[in-house]
């Protein structure tokens, strides 16, 4: 008898096959149970499961990993995988590009976005575990402020953040929001689709790269002639993608997108650096006129119960932050600009946000003091030593004793 908790295994492959176009004697291999591997992450909280010959299966739980008590994957599970779940254009595309990205839907366990690769010769997989249904800016503990981002009429709007901080999810919370308090037509474009939203207030069409459209610069030269009030697009990845993001913002429009970057200093200079140096100035303005918000997240391991929580940057393009981003004679100073924006605008900084969570006992201080953007400034913080006339920290360390 299986151990409990453990999906059965296939019989193994003979060790030597026969003969191309002979008949096996050999019994037929039974497919790999993928689907119980995946109820067994959902089952332990597991946010990824990484799938490699040699290893046993091994899920990310609050941040870790760690390895199922399972037998070491074979070559032949791997490609029993492949067979049941990859769509045929993804299948075609892994022959000739070694990866591929779709997203996989098991009744009663859960939604799944999927990266199949190949490393060292042999086919992997890392599943990305999505939500059903879509939580709240509230349930997330994500900031109030980024509410009024979600309706506000038009504009870019960045989410940022390494993989698997959270942007998917801070996007579709913010999805969410429009949908119970606006009615607009959205339109997202994704590479998987991730989430699925049905029409409350809005009229959402949701397309995703190699089903509903052929490909990302495809549907974002025509999404402005299907009458969108909102875009939504997975990731920006290339100058077009960029340049189409920029015009929807600035003609009224408005635009939603994550990117690959750490907080808000380093967004806008990503941006900047698509293009070549003779265009700056003029993309400057165009970022300046166009921009609405940077969002960059961390998750941070919780103290107070398993799981984690996310440090929220949040930039608010103000007058001043759009001065800032359109003089080509200045340096970007926008921690400077966050720290002054703070109670007028709800901007925060990720260190104001990690003394928020350290001051209410959620985060621990060293959990803190590494997701800390500047360390030694927050270990003076905690110890109360500031200057008299700063009061930007006041409201995010009230609780912390001295």
């Amino acid at each position: 008898m299986a151990e409990s908790g453990t999906p059965p295994r296939s019989p193994a492959s003979p060790t030597t096959p026969p003969p191309e176009g002979a008949p096996s004697a050999a019994a037929p291999v039974a497919p790999f149970n993928y689907k119980a591997v995946l109820q067994l992450m959902v089952q332990k909280g597991g946010s990824d499961l990484h799938l490699k010959v040699g290893r046993a299966p091994t899920i990310r739980v609050d941040g870790e990993l760690t390895e199922l008590d399972m037998p070491p994957l074979k070559p032949e599970d791997l490609r029993s995988i492949g067979e049941q779940i990859v769509p045929p254009k993804q299948r075609r595309e892994f022959e000739t590009e070694k990866e591929a990205d779709f997203a996989v839907g098991v009744a009663g366990v859960g939604r799944f976005r999927v990266n199949m690769y190949q490393q060292r010769g042999s086919i992997a997989y890392a599943f990305r575990a999505i939500a059903f249904q879509a939580l709240s800016i509230k349930d997330l503990n994500l900031p109030p402020v980024l509410e009024q981002i979600s309706i506000r009429p038009r504009g870019l709007v960045l989410v940022t953040g390494i993989t698997g901080s959270g942007k998917s999810t801070a996007l579709a919370s913010m999805i969410q929001y429009i949908n119970e308090h606006r009615h607009a037509n959205v339109i997202t474009i994704e590479d998987p689709i991730e989430f699925l939203h049905r029409d409350i207030n809005c009229h959402i069409n949701q397309r995703e790269v190699g089903t509903d459209t052929a490909s990302f610069a495809q549907a974002l030269r025509r999404v402005l002639r299907q009458d969108p009030d909102i875009v939504l697009i997975g990731e920006i990845r290339d100058l077009e993608t960029l340049e189409i993001a920029l015009k929807a913002a600035d003609t009224g429009h408005l635009v939603f997108s994550t990117l690959h970057t750490t907080d808000a200093t380093q967004t806008i200079s990503r941006v900047l650096s698509f293009y070549p140096p003779h265009q700056q100035a003029d993309v400057r303005f165009s970022l300046a006129s166009a921009l609405q918000a940077v969002i960059s997240l961390r998750l941070v391991p919780r103290a107070d119960r398993a799981g984690r929580i996310p440090a929220c940057e949040v930039l608010i393009n103000t007058a001043a932050v759009a001065d800032n981003i359109r003089d080509i004679t200045k340096s970007l100073n926008i921690p400077d600009l966050i720290r002054e924006g703070t109670v007028q605008y709800g901007m925060q900084s990720f260190d104001q946000s990690l003394m928020n969570w350290y001051a209410k006992g959620v985060i621990s201080y060293d959990h803190a003091l590494f997701f800390a953007t500047n360390p030694s400034e927050f270990a003076l913080k905690v110890q109360g030593i500031a200057g008299s006339s700063d009061t930007t920290w006041d409201s995010f360390s009230q609780d912390v004793a001295g």
